[in-house]
């Protein structure tokens, strides 16, 4: 996942909502919100029926379990990679084989970047194995590495003031973690404001809520008009030392190994299934996750469990029968971790069809117990969300929060069509991000039953409702 940003809702205004007006868009509709919330209300059987097949019936532990035969088989899959390839074909097998409607590819050209070997030596004061990983899209060094003098620096504020001591330097950042849409901005733009101050490379503090030496690597950009530099990640444990050594006068000489390699964009797919809508099916709302990941860990958390709680959203509804009246589409992204460039060519495919999205989500801040769900849309639209969550009620997850969003589904949400993700437990999920840890171990086939239950009666209820979440 690439960025985020959420705050908590308080009371909701319903406005006029009550008063009887029509609240869908066009103002074509009559009906009251009364009679909204009643449409809703019967629901509640079929949210159990969903909520016990997928906690306690015969699909309890699935997502879990088909998700740790993928990974266990495929390993991590970032873009460009063969490993992403493989499971994209694999994926496209799966929804054939559960009886899914319409799976097919769609075309996608992405970036191919590999980290090659790459390895840092704190050559003074004394020497130092440091941990690095290099960060996506970032050129390498060149064969004999690059050793230099460090500067270390706690903002971008900093950076600037001491601009003439930079130059020929290595820059290693020390930003205090404020949160992850705060402070991932040193890991995006820190080789850019460096080079501009004439640093041979940079070095960035790992963006993460807790660390045990472990580095957090992640996408960067480049900018037309600035030299490239090479540029990593290390550990927490490690920019805070630099930052005691230079507090005290020390000189710290680092020597940096990058083999790391842009190659030519190659060519992917977005994988896609639905459940075709009954009465409305040129209608949609689009469930999804990403199914690439970073080259380290398994990428099980980021975001294999976001995609396979999608895929099990649509086989509960498939095995309980149902049918919604719009369609039901599953999208599993490609090149999320590159900006969303599954995404972006989705919505330039299909964006001519704006108008018959319903509701985008896209669940990619993990899928541990939820605390509820993330919607950005009309206050109206809110409202209505804050109801169907209230079916949610026997696994106590019912409230609705601000800033919905997705690297995916943004491009949606940015034109106007309302917008969902889960909102999880972030301190956990930015524990193990983008890192080694992100493995099978940190997922709990318990919670993501739940969360894949939360998905699947909001994707259902909102479906299958007789008209469109309204706009602004």
């Amino acid at each position: 996942m690439k960025f985020l940003l959420f705050t908590f809702v308080g009371v909701v205004h319903l406005f006029s909502l009550n008063s009887g007006k029509a609240i869908y868009k066009n103002d074509i509709s009559q009906r009251t919100f009364q009679e909204v919330k009643e449409e809703i209300a019967h629901y509640g059987d079929v949210a159990k029926a969903i909520i016990n097949l997928a906690v306690y019936g015969i699909a309890r532990n699935r997502s879990y379990e088909r998700l740790a035969l993928l990974v266990d088989t495929v390993g991590p899959r970032p873009s460009g990679s063969k490993s992403l390839e493989k499971a994209i074909q694999i994926m496209y097998q799966n929804l054939q084989e559960d009886g899914l409607e319409n799976v097919h590819l769609e075309p996608v050209k992405i970036p191919h970047w590999e980290r090659g070997e790459e390895s840092a030596v704190m050559l003074e004061p004394r020497i130092h194995k440091i941990a690095i990983l290099g960060l996506g899209s970032s050129i390498g060094t060149p064969p004999e590495g690059i050793t230099a003098e460090v500067l270390v620096v706690t903002s971008f504020e900093e950076l600037q003031r001491r601009a003439p001591e930079a130059r020929g330097k290595i820059v290693v950042y020390n930003q205090p973690y404020v949160n992850y849409s705060k402070t991932v901005q040193y890991r995006v733009q820190g080789a850019v404001e460096a080079a501009k101050v004439g640093a041979l490379a940079s070095l960035i503090r790992s963006v993460a809520s807790f660390s045990i030496y472990s580095p957090h690597t992640g996408i960067q950009e480049y900018q037309d008009g600035v030299p490239k530099i090479p540029t990593a990640c290390i550990t927490v444990e490690d920019a805070e030392m630099m930052s005691r050594m230079a507090s005290r006068g020390n000189r710290i000489v680092i020597q940096l190994k990058m083999g790391a390699k842009n190659y030519p964009d190659v060519d992917s797919f977005n994988t896609v299934a639905e459940i075709i809508g009954s009465k409305y099916p040129e209608q949609v709302v689009l469930v999804s996750g990403h199914l690439d990941s970073w080259d380290v860990g398994q990428g099980a958390m980021d975001d294999g469990g976001g995609a396979f709680i999608s895929w099990e959203a649509l086989s509960l509804i498939k095995d309980l029968g149902l049918r919604p009246k719009r369609t039901l589409r599953l999208v599993l992204w490609t090149a999320e971790e590159q900006g969303g460039i599954g995404g972006f060519q989705y919505y330039q495919l299909h964006k001519a069809n704006i108008s018959n999205y319903s509701l985008v989500m896209e669940s990619d801040q993990g899928t541990f117990l939820p605390s509820g769900l993330q919607f950005t849309g009309s206050e109206k639209a809110r409202a209505i969300m804050e109801e169907v969550m209230s079916l949610l009620q026997p696994v106590n997850i019912t409230q609705v929060f601000r800033a919905g969003e997705g690297t995916d589904i943004n491009f949606w949400i940015q034109a106007g069509v309302p917008g969902a993700s889960l909102l999880d437990d972030l301190y956990k999920y930015f524990s193990f991000h983008h890192s080694h840890g992100d493995t099978m171990t940190v997922m709990d086939p318990k919670q993501m039953n739940v969360a894949a239950a939360v998905w699947a009666v909001v994707s259902y209820v909102i479906a299958d409702m007789e008209e469109m979440l309204p706009r602004s």
